[in-house]
């Protein structure tokens, strides 16, 4: 498994794209991805919604179980990925790409999230 350099990380394993105009995508890694198993539904957070660092925004129902997630950063959701509504298991078969969840307006960014190898170290146990 090979995660993007140019991605950071959390600890909960969501994503977060470095910021264009301000605003970053966020999405789950391909390591929860496989923990998940086969992802059937997304609850995401809706346009103009407030989200704050490490607080559940949402959740992903998979075959195995229903797993919240959590969002790496502070900020206002300004997009959220329809077609990972339509379609949940692209957060499957494409995490870092079109598996995106939603976009975030970048308020406050914090000091702990991971780089692409500390991630990797972190997983690694």
């Amino acid at each position: 498994m090979s995660n993007p350099q140019q991605l950071r990380y959390s600890k909960e394993h969501e994503w977060l794209s470095a910021a264009e105009d301000g605003v970053s995508a966020i999405g789950i890694t391909e390591h929860a991805a496989n923990a998940l198993g086969d992802v059937v539904f997304v609850q995401l957070p809706e346009v103009g919604d407030t989200v704050t660092a490490g607080e559940t925004c949402g959740e992903l129902e998979s075959t195995k179980s229903v797993s919240d997630l959590y969002c790496p950063v502070t900020g206002e959701v300004t997009e959220i990925n329809e077609d990972v509504v339509s379609d949940p298991s692209l957060v499957n078969s494409a995490p870092f790409e079109g598996g995106w969840l939603f976009k975030v307006r970048v308020g406050e960014e914090p000091a702990d999230l991971l780089s692409a190898a500390e991630y990797d170290a972190f997983i690694q146990g």
